[in-house]
This record gives structure tokens, C-alpha cells and sequence, in this order.
């Protein structure tokens, strides 16, 4: 059992294990209002989208980096020579926030357009070459023990298997190969893409996920602010209710109060 107070990544420690994105919000006073309710410590940031932002929205201005570790991201990118080059833009990224050994980068490699699913093979080249350039590799990948157990190998730091498509909304869909991933996992597991609501969140804390990723829940619910402040108390008590451990299972009823020794005077 994962015991840790501290989410570990490349050898630094976090204390909240909600990492939130910064994309889709109607207003960055918004986004910055929900970002300090999910008393969240690692946000991550599409470089693409930076560049592409006219000035007086740059994320790199709108956000405080003292205060939060900034995880550039590949978004966008459709294959391994693309992930690479923009992870080094997301690393000159992060140097400009002033986080001068800032050497984290989310891999995303997805050329699939209607279901946003990642290349695994793609995907696997590009964390190969990023850990050479001494990159702190987060893969995001699909719910594959196999592959997570390779990239593990290859020296990434984390694995981030979806819980179901980017943005979907549909919740933890295939519980058994996550469970197989947390089980089998030596670096930390992050579940990522997927997540609608806290329940679900806390749920995947319960498996034993070291940590969740979320966005869209947060964006795009009618009331973003309790939502992130939501999200935050689903990953906290379900942290807590995997380091308690849930009572067994069993097909038999079993009475709260005992039979035995009941004295009817």
C-alpha cells in the first residue's frame, strides 16, 4: 500500500495529487479562481496554445508560478518527431515562468481526431528520446499494462492512462486494466482524460491511483469554482478511504449489531 503524504515526481514532492489543466474556461479570471479552489500544485499548460495566444492572455502572465509547477504539455502533436520538438519548447516554457530546473513534460501523441486516443507506439519513441535530453516524462496513454509497464522501463516518470476519451466525461471505463496498471506500477499512476464528476474522481483514488488529472469537469460545469473546490474534496476522501481499506466483500448479509450475549432484561 502507497502510504506517502507526498505525491514523489522526478524527485520532488507535491502535497495535492489533483493536477488541473487550464483549457476551455470562459475567462482566465475564472480559470485562476478555479485553479486556487482545487488547491492544486501542478498545472498543466498546452505549449501550442501559448504560442498561439495574443498578448494580455498568455497563460505565462495570467498565472502565478510561484505558486504553481507548471507542466507544459504536447498537445497537438501526431507523432514522436513533433512530441520531441515541442517538449523542448514547453522546457524554454517553463524556464521563462522562472522555473529554471523545470525539466517535467506531459507526452501526448495523438493523430486519432474523433476520439483523441494516444499512439502507443508513438508515444513510447518520444518518451525514449525526451528521458535522453533528461526530460521528466509524464506519459498520457490509453489503459494498457503492457505499455505502461515498457514506459516504466524506459525511465519515465509517471503513467497517465485515461479513464475514458478527452473530455468524454464518461468516467473510469475500464476499471480492470487501471487496476492491473496500479498494481503493477513502481512509478507513480495518474489517471488522466475522462473524469466527470468527484465521485469518479475519488473512485479512482480508491483503486489506488497516486493521483488524477482533470480539466473539462472543471471548465465546462455550469459553476466551475464549486466544481474545482468539488473535485478537490472527491480526490482527498478517496485517498483517504484507500489508505483505511474498504471491508471485504460478501455475498451474506452481515448485522451491524452482534446476536451474541443480547440480554432481554
Amino acid at each position: 500500500m502507497k502510504e506517502d503524504s507526498f505525491l514523489r515526481i522526478g524527485g520532488k514532492n507535491f502535497s495535492s495529487r489533483l493536477m488541473v489543466g487550464t483549457g476551455k474556461y470562459k475567462s482566465s479570471e475564472i480559470m485562476m479562481k478555479s485553479l486556487s479552489n482545487t488547491e492544486s500544485e501542478i498545472v498543466t499548460v498546452a505549449v501550442r496554445r501559448v504560442k498561439n495566444i495574443q498578448k494580455g492572455e498568455n497563460l505565462i502572465e495570467k498565472i502565478d508560478w510561484k505558486k504553481f509547477w507548471m507542466l507544459p504539455n504536447t498537445a497537438g502533436c501526431i507523432n514522436s518527431e513533433e512530441a520531441v520538438r515541442i517538449a523542448i519548447l514547453g522546457r524554454e516554457l517553463a524556464k521563462l515562468s522562472g522555473q529554471e530546473e523545470n525539466n517535467f513534460i506531459k507526452l501526448e501523441v495523438i493523430p486519432d481526431k474523433k476520439y483523441l486516443l494516444p499512439d502507443p507506439i508513438e508515444t513510447l519513441k518520444a518518451a525514449e528520446i525526451l528521458i535522453k535530453k533528461n526530460f521528466i516524462v509524464l506519459p498520457y496513454i490509453n489503459a494498457d499494462p503492457i505499455l505502461a509497464k515498457k514506459l516504466e522501463e524506459v525511465g519515465c516518470s509517471t503513467v497517465m492512462p485515461l479513464g475514458s476519451p478527452i473530455g468524454s466525461g464518461q468516467g473510469l471505463l475500464n476499471l480492470s486494466n487501471i487496476s492491473i496498471i496500479i498494481e503493477n506500477s513502481n512509478v507513480p499512476v495518474i489517471i488522466d482524460a475522462g473524469i466527470g464528476v468527484p465521485s469518479e474522481a475519488s473512485q479512482a483514488m480508491e483503486l489506488g491511483a497516486d493521483g488524477v488529472l482533470i480539466n473539462s469537469a472543471i471548465a465546462l460545469a455550469d459553476n466551475p469554482l464549486k466544481m474545482a473546490q468539488a473535485m478537490n474534496f472527491g480526490v482527498k476522501a478517496g485517498r483517504e478511504a484507500f489508505l483505511a481499506g474498504r471491508i471485504q466483500k460478501q455475498r451474506l448479509a452481515s448485522a451491524s449489531s452482534p446476536e451474541k450475549n443480547i440480554s432481554l432484561k
